[in-house]
């Protein structure tokens, strides 16, 4: 007869600051006080249960910025996850103030992935072990790659750069620990869900790892995916939903006997309320808004940023208004460094600073014609298009680029209403993050550019630079259509 026990396994990512409820159709929506409501209903109703989350706590709201993530950190403590993972986000704010906010957690984060160069040594603890009801429970941490893009700065980190440098380290930290009886194994990664499809390939069965859970991509699931028998799940993104699964494990065998999983929606119909945290909130929200009250401007109407795949309304706002005040030929705005899907149409500082919350020194580098279209080649590859985490660009006016996916070529690439010269040198204006990652960003390496002329920071703030030009004049527009023409494969 088999020995089965039940595990509760709840599970965020990508939260991203997301603490209070939004009012939807009368209905509050999302926010960490109806979101503890339930993981605390859960541990009070259900047997041997577990809160889990694969990273991202930091970055997208203005409690998060005005405070560089303790306020995140001191909420969570009062949310009280078991085990907690690294997102690309977590180091945003630095690596050594990642490790100083790591000493105010009061719950453990896992990175088996993230280590010094020179001497090897990681940064964080690799796994976590959770002893419940006679089992143990190993959780390995993984990163993706972007994390080491954010610290390329700081020549003295590493990562492990690809799927299969992760994989051999999963083996490793399984292969040491599944001899003190392990009874289940969760992998809590955050390198997208495409790229948790790939890994779970390169699994091997013998190494006992029993399911996924995943961020970086945002994915909503309504099941999860399996591959080489592990499931994978994300729970999209924010604080909307929760991801449950409902696991049997056989503990003589150690693996899953059966499960269920579920994304449960959190709302005010079917979540309580979590007084205590509420409080705490709105104590962070009260010290933020005076600051953040002031209104900036007012659009002619609200302006959306629905897909970072496509050119967007506040994309070209936001592009051209760089453009203009550091008088550039092109902008190339990173389409993920604006984080709402609307803005307006009133909008205030703290409006603005959680859309862009990015506040990078800018780059002014110089590339031909023939570089530029490369560069923008190289954002429309098919990964793009494949719901994998790719960097994407809002073009600046005056470009005007149609795209054939099909086959893979420029239909159009013209710059103020010709065919760009391919030998003209541009003047182009980049964002630190996408300057430091150059080759990656746009298959172009620092050295070709200089080649041309030397570069320079021309701008310490492009936060200042647009809340400046917005607070100038009222009633902006932008049309979000007609510089990029996508013809793309169904």
């Amino acid at each position: 007869m088999k020995n089965l026990k039940k595990l509760t396994l709840l599970h965020s990512n990508d939260m991203h600051g997301d603490f209070l409820a939004e009012n939807v159709d009368e209905n509050l929506v999302g926010g960490l006080a109806l979101l503890s409501g339930y993981i605390n209903r859960a541990r009070e109703d259900d047997e041997n249960v577990i809160y889990a989350i694969a990273g991202d706590m930091f970055r997208g709201s203005i409690i998060d910025s005005e405070f560089k993530g303790l306020s995140t950190i001191q909420i969570m403590n009062m949310l009280g996850p078991d085990v907690v993972t690294v997102g690309n986000h977590e180091v945003d704010y630095g690596i050594a103030h990642l490790l100083f906010l790591e000493k105010c957690a009061e719950f453990p984060i896992i990175n088996a992935n993230l280590h010094i160069t020179t001497n090897g040594a990681r940064l964080f603890k690799p796994h976590h072990i959770i002893e419940i009801d006679g089992m143990k429970i190993l959780f390995i941490g993984i990163i993706t790659d972007v994390a080491l893009q954010q610290c390329k700065a700081d020549g003295l980190i590493g990562s492990f750069v690809n799927i299969e440098d992760a994989a051999e380290e999963i083996g490793r930290i399984c292969n040491t620990y599944n001899a003190i009886d392990i009874d289940f194994t969760v992998l809590l990664t955050h390198i997208s869900f495409e790229e948790d499809k790939k890994l779970a390939a390169l699994l091997q069965p013998e190494w006992g790892v029993d399911v996924i859970i995943g961020g970086h991509s945002h994915t909503f699931l309504t099941e999860p995916a399996v591959v080489n028998g592990i499931p994978i799940v994300q729970a999209g993104t924010g604080t909307d939903q929760i991801g449950r699964f409902d696991i049997l494990i056989d503990t003589d065998e150690n693996c899953i006997d059966s499960y269920r999983w579920t994304p449960i929606p959190i709302n005010s119909e079917t979540c309580p309320k979590d007084g205590p945290i509420a409080d705490m909130i709105h104590n962070y929200k009260s010290r933020t808004d005076d600051k953040y009250g002031r209104i900036v401007t007012k659009f002619v109407r609200k302006l959306t940023h629905p897909d970072r795949f496509r050119e967007t309304e506040l994309g070209d706002l936001f592009s051209d208004v760089l453009q203009e005040a550091l008088g550039v030929d092109i902008f190339l705005l990173g389409s993920g460094s604006i984080r709402n899907e609307e803005l307006g149409p009133v909008v205030t500082k703290g409006d603005l600073n959680t859309c862009f919350p990015y506040d990078d020194a800018v780059h002014l580098v110089y590339a031909t014609g023939a570089q530029v279209k490369h560069m923008v080649m190289r954002m429309l590859r098919d990964e793009a298009f494949a719901g994998e985490h790719t960097e994407f660009y809002q073009l600046s006016k005056g470009l005007v680029v149609e795209y054939d996916q099909a086959t893979h070529s420029f239909l159009r690439f013209d710059f103020e209403g010709a065919p760009i010269d391919e030998e003209r040198v541009f003047t182009v204006g980049l964002q630190h993050f996408h300057y430091i990652n150059m080759k990656d960003s746009f298959d172009v390496t620092l050295e070709e550019l200089k080649a041309n002329h030397a570069d320079r920071v021309v701008s310490t703030s492009c936060t200042q630079i647009i809340e400046e030009a917005l607070t100038e004049g009222l009633h902006q527009n932008a049309t979000g259509e007609g510089r990029l023409i996508l013809h793309l494969n169904k």
